[in-house]
């Protein structure tokens, strides 16, 4: 290592010797012969207990680090998804010797870093610290303290995430791409649910660590000022007599790519763009002649701002404010992904786009020039990973790993540095798919679904958990969109008891951000309307509209309520919206279709207001009930998309309203979501027309 940085600031410093010269720029530089890279080889030991221990010297900087990782392969966990992630998590929460306090302050008083993880741990410190620093790490290790008050906060904090991320478009890809690629039964391709992870005991935990956190299949690479003698002698003390369960390698069945290109859409009203990913499944080792030829081939199609895909997709079409792509390598069949956030609009665009540029790699050489640049920038990129520490720990056990030549990451730069125009052609055409791969769109499907179709491939609908759901169109829906109108009012209560109802004053409690704070809300026929959101006391949010004009004050700042919104709250007539719905045609109702809310089908109606405003409003099928409404609105260039889902329907009085409310805001600065749990109803009574004033 410390030869190869010597290698590395001559080279700088002849670069900046020639670039003081005179050159002629008539011609572009000639690349000269790639370097063979001076890598240390690391001392390499086998402890009794199975450990595989690296050492790697460099003396240059005071410092040592240690990473322990267990070679365990893809693991699948069943109906416990999330319970090994978990028992990572609990590794940080103290040991059977110290509680967690007293452990981080012992690694705080010697200025040092120890992490742990599902897959082992890491610790780097001073060299004069380093036995203590490495002590504490193998103590996290060898003895999890494990209590069930630090597994109830873990668990309790997993499943909030874990519900905060259902409206992320970003979290919904990840698990759906993973899941409808490998398939929801394989260690790639499971996820996580609220069942899986109410599911998980302390006792599962506590299992999870006794299968997978052991030495055997395990490496330990120590990098820095230390001499291999020391580190063998300190592993050994440390993790020497450590036992655990016996680890194998997995066998995976191969997974098929798609027979032909399919689109698998998945509905996300509240997303602003969508995420779009073109998937295939392919194998490919490191130790196989095509692995640089593929790095290469990715690089030029999909890695930085260089790429085709970026130059096409941002540059060219302003689709996208990025698109990329990546190919995998391993033991493992792995994928080649390409990728973008794309504006609703522009989703069938982008996806020709896509396919185009991967069919004119996998047809037409890449030119000299852009061979030349790629090779550059690759192996600049390649060079600056070597200041990494863990960088030089993941290519020493690297090489055990995955069976390669002792000089491969020597030899590295070179073996980028033949790859040809030919190479990246033939592996283009073998591992890349234009035909039989798989397209998923994650989005809202009310803005784009049809023209999609129009693109020639077979167009499917899952729902966010990557289940396929029934496709079910207008065309083949019986019902009107006023039968479902009808069914909902008369679940509600009824059109008679419904146009009783005058007045309305709902009591909440309100989470916003993890904090919560009270609300109130007052409502009098035909659209008079007052909300009110108070913490401490003080009023931090309120609406008001007294039928002919009103305000919204937000921490003291008041502005009026738009002329559009005043037009728009005209036709409304009753607290209940269905009843004007019915009765005023100058609404407008058109069903699209059938997709799941909260795990059970509903209807999908879209609402166009006598003022052009428009909205989508769910039913559901079983019950009738209004389970859901979206809506979009865009100013000054801003999209901005709200969800609210209505659930927990209880009787009061002679009608049926809902006590929980999930208000969801999207934009392209973030999202915010607010939960309103009612605590109180009151109908026909404790409102007069001086409220709304």
């Amino acid at each position: 290592m410390k030869k190869y940085l010597l290698v590395t600031v001559a080279i700088f410093a002849f670069q900046q010797l020639w670039a003081q010269a005179p050159v002629d720029r008539s011609q572009p530089p000639v690349s000269g012969p790639a370097p063979v890279l001076t890598l240390k080889d690391p001392a390499v030991f086998k402890l009794p207990n199975g450990i595989t221990l690296l050492v790697v010297e460099d003396h240059r900087f005071p410092k040592v680090t240690a990473t322990f990782s267990i070679d365990k392969g893809p693991v699948s966990e069943g109906a416990k998804v999330g319970v090994r992630n978990l028992m990572g998590w609990m590794l940080s929460e103290g040991t059977q010797k110290m509680s967690k306090a007293n452990f981080d302050q012992a690694v705080d008083m010697l200025g040092a870093n120890v992490n742990l993880d599902l897959n082992g741990g890491s610790a780097s410190s001073s060299t004069q610290f380093f036995k203590s620093t490495f002590s504490l790490l193998g103590q996290a290790l060898r003895e999890p303290a494990f209590t069930q008050e630090s597994f109830d906060e873990m668990k309790s904090q997993d499943l909030t995430d874990f519900k905060s991320e259902s409206t992320s478009t970003k979290a919904v890809t990840w698990r759906v791409n993973n899941a409808l690629t490998y398939g929801k039964n394989h260690p790639y391709g499971e996820f996580e649910t609220e069942e899986s992870l109410q599911s998980i005991l302390l006792a599962d935990v506590k299992t999870a660590y006794s299968n997978y956190i052991t030495p055997s299949r395990a490496y330990l690479t120590i990098i820095g000022d230390i001499k291999p003698k020391l580190a063998h002698a300190l592993a050994l003390e440390v993790l020497g007599t450590w036992t655990g369960s016996k680890l194998r390698l997995p066998t995976l069945a191969e997974v098929a790519n798609p027979g032909k290109t399919e689109i698998d859409v998945v509905n996300m009203p509240n997303a602003v763009q969508a995420e779009i990913a073109v998937i295939n499944l392919f194998n490919l080792k490191k130790n196989d002649p095509d692995y640089f030829p593929a790095l290469l081939t990715n690089y030029i199609l999909g890695v930085g701002d260089h790429c085709r895909l970026f130059m096409n997709l941002r540059e060219k079409h302003r689709f996208t404010d990025h698109a990329h792509s990546s190919m995998g390598s391993g033991r493992f069949q792995t994928t080649f992904e390409a990728w973008a956030s794309v504006r609703n609009a522009k989703v069938d665009s982008a996806v020709i786009e896509f396919i185009t540029q991967i069919r004119q790699i996998r047809t037409t050489k890449v030119s000299d020039e852009e061979l030349r640049i790629a090779k550059a920038l690759y192996s600049g990129s390649f060079a600056l990973s070597l200041e990494k520490p863990a960088q030089i720990a993941t290519f020493a056990s690297d090489i055990l790993i995955n069976d390669l030549p002792a000089d491969f990451y020597k030899t590295y730069l070179q073996k980028v540095n033949a790859v040809t125009a030919t190479d990246i052609l033939r592996v283009a055409q073998k591992y890349l798919k234009d035909q039989g791969t798989r397209i998923i769109v994650v989005g809202n499907i009310s803005q784009f679904p049809d023209s999609l179709k129009k693109l020639g491939y077979a167009v499917k609908f899952y729902d966010t958990y990557a289940t396929l759901i029934d496709t079910t169109t207008k065309a083949s829906i019986t019902v009107s969109a006023k039968e479902i109108i009808k069914k909902c009012l008369a679940a509600t209560g009824g059109i008679a008891n419904l146009n009783d109802f005058k007045s309305l004053v709902m009591t909440m409690n309100v989470s916003i951000s993890g904090i919560t704070i009270s609300g109130i809300q007052k409502s009098m026929a035909p659209n008079l309307e007052n909300f009110i959101l108070e913490m401490s006391g003080n009023i931090i949010f309120k609406k008001m509209f007294d039928g002919v004009t009103g305000y919204i004050e937000t921490l003291g700042k008041r502005e009026a309520i738009s002329a559009t919104e005043v037009d728009q709250k005209k036709y409304y007539t009753s607290i209940t919206q269905e009843i004007d719905f019915l009765k005023n045609p100058a609404f407008k109702l058109a069903v699209l279709g059938i997709l799941p809310v909260g795990g059970e089908d509903a209807y999908q109606v879209s609402v166009t207001e006598p003022s052009g405003k428009k909205s989508i409003q769910y039913y559901a099928v079983k019950t009738g009930f209004n389970v859901k409404t979206e809506t979009s609105v865009t100013k000054n260039g801003a999209t901005v998309n709200t969800t609210v889902e209505f659930s927990d329907f209880r009787q009061v009085g002679k009608i049926v309203l809902a006590f929980k409310q999930v208000v969801s805001v999207f934009s392209t600065a973030g999202k915010q979501v607010m939960e309103a749990a009612v605590t109180d109803i009151k109908v026909n009574t404790g409102v007069t027309a001086a409220d709304f004033k």
